[in-house]
Protein backbone atom coordinates (compact mmCIF):
# COMPACT_ATOMS: atom_id res chain seq x y z
CA UNK A 1 0.00 0.00 0.00
CA UNK A 2 1.28 3.49 -0.84
CA UNK A 3 0.68 6.51 1.33
CA UNK A 4 -0.05 10.05 0.20
CA UNK A 5 3.53 11.04 0.98
CA UNK A 6 4.76 8.24 -1.31
CA UNK A 7 2.71 9.63 -4.18
CA UNK A 8 3.99 13.11 -3.41
CA UNK A 9 7.54 11.76 -3.40
CA UNK A 10 6.99 10.09 -6.76
CA UNK A 11 5.86 13.43 -8.20
CA UNK A 12 8.92 15.16 -6.76
CA UNK A 13 11.18 12.49 -8.25
CA UNK A 14 9.54 12.85 -11.67
CA UNK A 15 8.23 9.28 -11.71
CA UNK A 16 4.68 10.53 -12.34
CA UNK A 17 3.29 13.90 -13.28
CA UNK A 18 1.26 16.08 -10.88
CA UNK A 19 -1.79 15.61 -13.12
CA UNK A 20 -1.41 11.83 -12.97
CA UNK A 21 -1.12 11.97 -9.18
CA UNK A 22 -4.26 14.10 -8.95
CA UNK A 23 -6.09 11.71 -11.28
CA UNK A 24 -5.01 8.76 -9.15
CA UNK A 25 -6.29 10.42 -6.00
CA UNK A 26 -9.60 11.24 -7.66
CA UNK A 27 -9.94 7.67 -8.90
CA UNK A 28 -9.30 6.22 -5.43
CA UNK A 29 -11.73 8.68 -3.85
CA UNK A 30 -14.40 7.84 -6.41
CA UNK A 31 -13.94 4.09 -6.06
CA UNK A 32 -14.15 4.36 -2.27
CA UNK A 33 -17.08 6.79 -2.43
CA UNK A 34 -15.21 9.09 -0.05
CA UNK A 35 -12.71 11.95 -0.20
CA UNK A 36 -9.15 10.66 -0.14
CA UNK A 37 -8.46 12.46 3.13
CA UNK A 38 -11.11 10.42 4.93
CA UNK A 39 -9.17 7.20 4.42
CA UNK A 40 -6.52 8.23 7.01
CA UNK A 41 -3.74 6.73 4.94
CA UNK A 42 -0.52 5.83 6.66
CA UNK A 43 2.12 3.43 5.48
CA UNK A 44 2.79 0.43 7.72
CA UNK A 45 3.73 -2.26 5.20
CA UNK A 46 5.31 -2.02 1.77
CA UNK A 47 5.15 -5.79 1.40
CA UNK A 48 5.55 -9.04 3.32
CA UNK A 49 9.28 -8.44 3.31
CA UNK A 50 8.62 -5.71 5.89
CA UNK A 51 7.36 -8.36 8.32
CA UNK A 52 10.27 -10.66 7.51
CA UNK A 53 12.84 -7.90 8.09
CA UNK A 54 11.07 -6.68 11.23
CA UNK A 55 11.20 -10.15 12.78
CA UNK A 56 14.92 -10.36 12.00
CA UNK A 57 15.52 -6.89 13.46
CA UNK A 58 13.56 -7.73 16.62
CA UNK A 59 15.59 -10.92 17.13
CA UNK A 60 18.89 -9.13 16.58
CA UNK A 61 18.06 -6.20 18.86
CA UNK A 62 16.72 -8.52 21.57
CA UNK A 63 19.95 -10.52 21.46
CA UNK A 64 22.11 -7.40 21.61
CA UNK A 65 20.05 -6.03 24.48
CA UNK A 66 20.41 -9.25 26.46
CA UNK A 67 24.15 -9.42 25.83
CA UNK A 68 24.62 -5.81 26.90
CA UNK A 69 22.38 -6.24 29.93
CA UNK A 70 24.49 -9.18 31.10
CA UNK A 71 27.54 -6.89 31.15
CA UNK A 72 25.89 -3.77 32.59
CA UNK A 73 22.34 -2.48 32.99
CA UNK A 74 23.08 0.55 30.83
CA UNK A 75 24.90 -1.32 28.06
CA UNK A 76 21.79 -3.24 27.04
CA UNK A 77 19.98 -0.10 25.96
CA UNK A 78 23.12 1.39 24.47
CA UNK A 79 23.70 -1.67 22.27
CA UNK A 80 20.08 -1.57 21.08
CA UNK A 81 20.18 2.17 20.35
CA UNK A 82 23.49 1.94 18.50
CA UNK A 83 22.42 -1.02 16.38
CA UNK A 84 19.05 0.58 15.60
CA UNK A 85 20.75 3.76 14.43
CA UNK A 86 23.16 1.88 12.15
CA UNK A 87 20.45 -0.36 10.70
CA UNK A 88 18.30 2.71 9.95
CA UNK A 89 20.90 3.91 7.44
CA UNK A 90 20.00 0.96 5.23
CA UNK A 91 16.42 -0.02 5.98
CA UNK A 92 15.11 3.54 6.53
CA UNK A 93 17.33 5.91 4.57
CA UNK A 94 18.00 3.63 1.61
CA UNK A 95 15.22 1.02 1.43
CA UNK A 96 12.46 3.22 2.91
CA UNK A 97 10.81 0.18 4.49
CA UNK A 98 7.83 1.23 6.60
CA UNK A 99 7.45 -1.27 9.45
CA UNK A 100 11.21 -1.76 10.01
CA UNK A 101 11.65 2.02 10.09
CA UNK A 102 9.00 2.34 12.81
CA UNK A 103 10.56 -0.50 14.77
CA UNK A 104 14.06 0.95 14.48
CA UNK A 105 12.90 4.40 15.60
CA UNK A 106 11.17 2.97 18.67
CA UNK A 107 14.20 0.81 19.41
CA UNK A 108 16.55 3.78 19.13
CA UNK A 109 14.56 6.07 21.41
CA UNK A 110 13.72 3.23 23.78
CA UNK A 111 17.34 2.10 23.80
CA UNK A 112 18.55 5.58 24.72
CA UNK A 113 16.00 5.73 27.54
CA UNK A 114 16.90 2.21 28.67
CA UNK A 115 20.61 3.02 28.71
CA UNK A 116 19.99 6.06 30.90
CA UNK A 117 17.66 4.20 33.25
CA UNK A 118 20.12 1.32 33.57
CA UNK A 119 22.98 3.69 34.31
CA UNK A 120 20.93 5.51 36.96
CA UNK A 121 19.97 2.23 38.62
CA UNK A 122 23.61 1.14 38.65
CA UNK A 123 24.95 4.37 40.13
CA UNK A 124 22.04 5.15 42.49
CA UNK A 125 20.24 1.88 43.34
CA UNK A 126 18.33 3.47 46.23
CA UNK A 127 17.42 6.79 44.67
CA UNK A 128 14.71 8.77 46.48
CA UNK A 129 11.34 9.81 45.12
CA UNK A 130 12.27 13.41 44.36
CA UNK A 131 15.61 12.52 42.82
CA UNK A 132 13.93 9.69 40.93
CA UNK A 133 11.37 12.07 39.48
CA UNK A 134 14.16 14.42 38.41
CA UNK A 135 16.02 11.51 36.85
CA UNK A 136 12.86 10.46 35.00
CA UNK A 137 12.44 13.98 33.63
CA UNK A 138 16.08 13.90 32.49
CA UNK A 139 15.51 10.59 30.74
CA UNK A 140 12.47 12.08 29.02
CA UNK A 141 14.42 15.13 27.89
CA UNK A 142 17.33 13.11 26.50
CA UNK A 143 14.90 10.69 24.80
CA UNK A 144 13.14 13.64 23.17
CA UNK A 145 16.54 14.87 21.99
CA UNK A 146 17.27 11.44 20.55
CA UNK A 147 13.94 11.51 18.72
CA UNK A 148 14.76 14.97 17.33
CA UNK A 149 18.17 13.72 16.14
CA UNK A 150 16.54 10.72 14.47
CA UNK A 151 13.97 12.99 12.81
CA UNK A 152 16.66 15.30 11.44
CA UNK A 153 18.46 12.35 9.87
CA UNK A 154 15.70 9.94 8.79
CA UNK A 155 12.35 11.82 9.05
CA UNK A 156 10.22 8.83 9.98
CA UNK A 157 6.68 10.22 10.65
CA UNK A 158 6.24 8.46 14.00
CA UNK A 159 9.36 10.17 15.35
CA UNK A 160 7.56 13.40 16.28
CA UNK A 161 4.99 11.46 18.31
CA UNK A 162 7.77 9.57 20.11
CA UNK A 163 9.49 12.85 20.93
CA UNK A 164 6.23 14.35 22.17
CA UNK A 165 5.62 11.36 24.45
CA UNK A 166 9.16 11.73 25.83
CA UNK A 167 8.54 15.42 26.53
CA UNK A 168 5.31 14.53 28.35
CA UNK A 169 7.31 12.16 30.56
CA UNK A 170 9.79 14.96 31.21
CA UNK A 171 7.09 17.46 32.19
CA UNK A 172 5.35 15.03 34.54
CA UNK A 173 8.69 14.07 36.08
CA UNK A 174 9.59 17.70 36.73
CA UNK A 175 6.21 18.42 38.31
CA UNK A 176 6.45 15.36 40.57
CA UNK A 177 9.96 16.41 41.61
CA UNK A 178 8.89 19.99 42.34
CA UNK A 179 5.73 19.00 44.21
CA UNK A 180 6.20 15.54 45.79
CA UNK A 181 2.58 15.37 46.94
CA UNK A 182 1.28 15.79 43.40
CA UNK A 183 1.33 12.04 42.73
CA UNK A 184 -2.43 11.97 43.19
CA UNK A 185 -2.75 14.49 40.38
CA UNK A 186 -0.95 12.43 37.74
CA UNK A 187 -4.16 11.85 35.74
CA UNK A 188 -5.02 15.56 35.42
CA UNK A 189 -1.41 16.28 34.46
CA UNK A 190 -1.50 13.57 31.81
CA UNK A 191 -4.80 14.94 30.50
CA UNK A 192 -3.37 18.44 30.12
CA UNK A 193 -0.31 17.05 28.35
CA UNK A 194 -2.56 14.97 26.09
CA UNK A 195 -4.51 18.08 25.10
CA UNK A 196 -1.18 19.74 24.29
CA UNK A 197 -0.14 16.81 22.07
CA UNK A 198 -3.57 16.93 20.41
CA UNK A 199 -3.06 20.64 19.70
CA UNK A 200 0.34 19.83 18.17
CA UNK A 201 -1.29 17.15 16.03
CA UNK A 202 -3.89 19.64 14.82
CA UNK A 203 -1.13 22.09 13.93
CA UNK A 204 0.47 19.49 11.69
CA UNK A 205 -2.94 18.48 10.31
CA UNK A 206 -4.04 22.02 9.53
CA UNK A 207 -0.80 22.68 7.65
CA UNK A 208 -1.86 20.00 5.14
CA UNK A 209 -5.67 19.75 5.09
CA UNK A 210 -5.58 17.77 1.82
CA UNK A 211 -3.30 15.21 3.52
CA UNK A 212 -0.94 14.84 0.59
CA UNK A 213 2.44 15.22 2.33
CA UNK A 214 4.46 13.69 5.15
CA UNK A 215 2.86 16.22 7.52
CA UNK A 216 -0.38 14.23 7.45
CA UNK A 217 1.52 11.07 8.41
CA UNK A 218 3.17 12.91 11.30
CA UNK A 219 -0.24 14.19 12.43
CA UNK A 220 -1.66 10.65 12.32
CA UNK A 221 0.92 9.37 14.82
CA UNK A 222 0.53 12.45 17.02
CA UNK A 223 -3.23 11.87 17.20
CA UNK A 224 -2.50 8.24 18.05
CA UNK A 225 -0.25 9.37 20.91
CA UNK A 226 -2.62 12.06 22.17
CA UNK A 227 -5.78 9.93 22.21
CA UNK A 228 -4.87 7.64 25.15
CA UNK A 229 -3.44 10.61 27.07
CA UNK A 230 -6.86 12.25 26.81
CA UNK A 231 -9.22 9.30 27.08
CA UNK A 232 -7.61 7.25 29.83
CA UNK A 233 -7.20 10.06 32.40
CA UNK A 234 -10.78 11.22 31.93
CA UNK A 235 -12.28 7.79 32.45
CA UNK A 236 -9.86 6.90 35.23
CA UNK A 237 -10.86 10.04 37.12
CA UNK A 238 -14.47 8.98 36.70
CA UNK A 239 -13.54 5.69 38.38
CA UNK A 240 -14.84 3.52 35.56
CA UNK A 241 -12.79 0.47 36.58
CA UNK A 242 -13.05 1.02 40.35
CA UNK A 243 -15.62 -1.70 40.90
CA UNK A 244 -19.19 -1.62 39.67
CA UNK A 245 -20.18 1.77 38.34
CA UNK A 246 -23.63 3.23 38.69
CA UNK A 247 -26.03 4.13 35.93
CA UNK A 248 -25.13 7.81 36.28
CA UNK A 249 -21.44 7.26 35.60
CA UNK A 250 -22.26 4.89 32.74
CA UNK A 251 -24.43 7.55 31.10
CA UNK A 252 -21.64 10.11 31.52
CA UNK A 253 -19.20 7.72 29.83
CA UNK A 254 -21.56 7.22 26.90
CA UNK A 255 -22.11 10.98 26.64
CA UNK A 256 -18.34 11.58 26.61
CA UNK A 257 -17.99 9.01 23.84
CA UNK A 258 -20.52 10.96 21.78
CA UNK A 259 -18.42 14.09 22.37
CA UNK A 260 -15.32 12.21 21.25
CA UNK A 261 -17.23 11.04 18.18
CA UNK A 262 -18.08 14.64 17.32
CA UNK A 263 -14.43 15.68 17.67
CA UNK A 264 -13.33 12.70 15.59
CA UNK A 265 -15.78 13.60 12.85
CA UNK A 266 -14.72 17.23 12.85
CA UNK A 267 -10.97 16.59 12.61
CA UNK A 268 -11.44 13.39 10.56
CA UNK A 269 -9.33 11.26 12.91
CA UNK A 270 -10.56 8.10 14.63
CA UNK A 271 -7.90 7.64 17.34
CA UNK A 272 -10.04 9.07 20.16
CA UNK A 273 -12.84 6.63 19.37
CA UNK A 274 -10.49 3.66 19.51
CA UNK A 275 -8.73 4.73 22.72
CA UNK A 276 -11.96 5.17 24.66
CA UNK A 277 -13.74 2.12 23.26
CA UNK A 278 -12.94 -0.22 26.15
CA UNK A 279 -14.48 2.21 28.65
CA UNK A 280 -17.66 2.51 26.61
CA UNK A 281 -17.93 -1.26 26.37
CA UNK A 282 -17.59 -1.58 30.14
CA UNK A 283 -20.08 1.23 30.81
CA UNK A 284 -22.71 -0.21 28.47
CA UNK A 285 -22.15 -3.68 29.92
CA UNK A 286 -22.78 -2.25 33.38
CA UNK A 287 -26.03 -0.67 32.18
CA UNK A 288 -27.26 -3.97 30.76
CA UNK A 289 -26.35 -5.78 33.97
CA UNK A 290 -28.19 -3.21 36.08
CA UNK A 291 -31.20 -3.68 33.79
CA UNK A 292 -31.21 -7.42 34.54
CA UNK A 293 -29.49 -8.76 31.41
CA UNK A 294 -26.79 -10.63 33.33
CA UNK A 295 -26.19 -13.65 31.08
CA UNK A 296 -26.47 -11.82 27.76
CA UNK A 297 -25.03 -8.50 28.91
CA UNK A 298 -21.76 -8.98 27.04
CA UNK A 299 -23.57 -10.10 23.88
CA UNK A 300 -25.93 -7.12 23.95
CA UNK A 301 -22.99 -4.79 24.57
CA UNK A 302 -21.02 -6.15 21.63
CA UNK A 303 -24.09 -6.00 19.41
CA UNK A 304 -24.95 -2.39 20.24
CA UNK A 305 -21.39 -1.03 20.06
CA UNK A 306 -20.52 -3.05 16.96
CA UNK A 307 -23.66 -1.87 15.18
CA UNK A 308 -23.03 1.73 16.23
CA UNK A 309 -19.43 1.70 14.99
CA UNK A 310 -20.40 0.10 11.68
CA UNK A 311 -23.13 2.70 11.22
CA UNK A 312 -20.67 5.46 12.01
CA UNK A 313 -18.21 4.05 9.49
CA UNK A 314 -20.84 3.64 6.78
CA UNK A 315 -22.28 7.14 7.24
CA UNK A 316 -19.03 8.89 8.16
CA UNK A 317 -19.31 11.31 5.22
CA UNK A 318 -22.83 12.69 5.80
CA UNK A 319 -22.26 12.81 9.57
CA UNK A 320 -19.00 14.65 9.08
CA UNK A 321 -20.61 17.13 6.69
CA UNK A 322 -23.20 17.88 9.37
CA UNK A 323 -20.66 18.33 12.16
CA UNK A 324 -18.28 20.44 10.07
CA UNK A 325 -21.23 22.52 8.88
CA UNK A 326 -21.84 23.61 12.49
CA UNK A 327 -18.34 25.10 12.72
CA UNK A 328 -17.35 28.65 11.86
CA UNK A 329 -16.14 29.31 8.32
CA UNK A 330 -12.44 29.95 9.26
CA UNK A 331 -12.28 26.61 11.10
CA UNK A 332 -13.97 24.73 8.25
CA UNK A 333 -11.36 25.99 5.81
CA UNK A 334 -8.53 24.63 7.93
CA UNK A 335 -10.03 21.16 8.37
CA UNK A 336 -9.92 18.36 5.77
CA UNK A 337 -12.56 18.94 3.06
CA UNK A 338 -15.86 17.10 3.25
CA UNK A 339 -15.99 16.81 -0.54
CA UNK A 340 -13.35 15.56 -2.89
CA UNK A 341 -11.94 18.57 -4.80
CA UNK A 342 -12.68 18.54 -8.52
Amino acid sequence: MYSESDIDGAVAAGAISPDAAAALRRHVATSHAAPAVDEEHFRLLTGFNDIFVSIAIALLLAALGQIGFSLSYGLGGAFVAGAAWMLAFYFTAKRRMALPSILLLLAFVGGVAGALIGTIETLWPHIGDTAGALAASGVGLVSAGAAWLHWRRFMVPITVAAGAAALVAMVIGLLMAAVPGIKQGVWPMLLICGIGVFALAMRWDMSDPQRQTRRADVAFWLHLAAAPMIAHPIFQMLGVFNGDIGAGVAVIVLALYLVFAGIALAVDRRALLVSSLVYVLYALYSLFRSAGAVELGSAFTAFVIGSALLTLSAFWQPMRRTVVGWLAQPMRLRLPPVHQPA
